[in-house]
């Protein structure tokens, strides 16, 4: 069921590049439109729990020793994303965000609906909801559920003009940048909704994080944003069409790591650069990977030393340095891999958190845990049907 809700509205904003002003309205992790994944921000926690989609079903393990804690069955094609609280996870249905509480573990019945569900934003004790088919962003506090599990939080939805596939993510000031509706860059507002800055130099934004000092990042199909205290910087890519899509950031480095591509008439989902964007210097910085190894948006991850990671169509788990790109290891722990025919189509995915990395296999239907000090298999766990998203919370 969908509880109904107390509500808050904030001044309208301008969201558009032309300066249309945007409506506001009260009513919620995952996109939904494209097949790139909502970066997570910084590092958290130990993870307690994993949780994987696959074809019919939700299953979720113990984070230690991917025992299975619940199958939950769900119909039709899902997604999940941490709320951010440690605990629960928001799983993408044709009604919106509908809660799962991963200790239990089971579906709650509380939904925050709205049409085509898409990113999820948890930062500053915020989680911000961003809704494909409206343009809507809604706000609640990331513990909120803690509070009371059984009911919908208090939000705050912050309307736009039209409908489009965006992001938003709300400061620990109350500054809210989200992308403008033609998705040619983002504005950022105060929180009473006055307008601080925009940027319409950034053609198919997509993805965000947040870097060391709150700097917001958001990808480009030729470089990407920053924003900061009032200013929006352009940072570009070395190549005429470097198109980032994906931002993975820590808290505690001023550098994210960027999917990227260079064709834009490349056909399948492999690519095989990766994107190093250090808003300190306004440098981006492009490492291919090893001869004939690819990856998707799935398989892009940060490690304890802000090290970029990436699950390589090898198999292998690739670490390299932030600082310049420079590789530091390779370790095996799957078999090679094809890319997938379409981006929702199950492909070996990648998660990160405490020094741990998450891998799962289609191919077998497995999952691993790998301790990356050790470079070892730490667990693997059999699962009851062919793993497509995972989420660690």
């Amino acid at each position: 069921m969908t509880l109904a809700s107390p509500t808050r509205t904030r001044g309208a904003i301008a969201v558009t590049a032309l300066g249309i002003l945007a409506l506001t309205g009260c009513t919620q992790t995952a996109p939904a439109a494209t097949g790139e994944a909502a970066a997570t921000p910084g590092a958290a926690a130990t993870a307690e729990r994993v949780t994987l989609t696959y074809d019919g079903g939700l299953v979720v393990l113990d984070a230690t020793t991917l025992e299975v804690v619940g199958d939950v069955p769900i119909d039709g094609f899902t997604r999940v994303n941490p709320v951010g609280d440690g605990r629960n996870v928001l799983v993408t249905t044709d009604a919106g965000f509908q809660v799962l509480d991963t200790q239990e573990p089971a579906l709650t019945g509380v939904t925050f609906e709205g049409s085509k569900a898409g990113h999820a934003v948890a930062h500053a004790g915020k989680t911000v909801l961003f809704f494909d088919g409206s343009g809507d962003s809604v706000i609640f506090d990331t513990d909120a559920l803690l509070d009371d599990g059984t009911k919908l939080p208090e939000t705050e939805t912050v309307a736009s003009d039209a409908a489009h596939h965006g992001v938003s993510i709300e400061l620990s000031d109350g500054t809210f940048v989200t992308t403008l509706s033609d998705r040619t860059g983002i504005v950022a507002t105060d929180a009473d909704g006055t307008e601080l800055a925009r940027s319409t130099d950034c053609p198919g934004v997509h993805g965000e994080g947040t870097v060391k000092d709150e700097v917001v990042v958001v990808g480009c199909e030729n470089g990407a944003l920053a924003y900061s205290d009032g200013t929006i910087t352009k940072l570009s890519s070395p190549d005429e069409f470097g198109r980032i899509g994906n931002m993975l950031t820590t808290e505690d480095s001023a550098i994210a790591l960027g999917d990227y591509k260079t064709d834009p008439d490349a056909e399948g989902y492999l690519l095989q650069a990766f994107a190093l964007v250090d808003t300190a210097s306004g440098k981006i910085s492009v490492t291919e990977l090893p001869d004939g190894v690819g990856y998707t948006f799935r398989d892009l991850a940060r490690g304890s030393d802000n090290e970029a990671i990436i699950l390589g169509s090898d198999g292998s788990l690739h670490l390299f340095s932030e600082e310049d790109g420079s590789p530091i290891t390779s370790i095996p722990v799957i078999d090679a891999w094809e890319g997938p025919a379409e981006w929702q189509d199950a492909h070996p995915a990648l998660k990160v958190q405490d020094g741990v990395a998450y891998v799962t296999d289609p191919a077998t239907s497995t999952v691993h845990a790998v301790n990356l000090e050790t470079e070892e298999i730490t667990s693997s766990a059999t699962l009851p049907g062919v793993p497509n998203e995972i989420a660690l919370s």
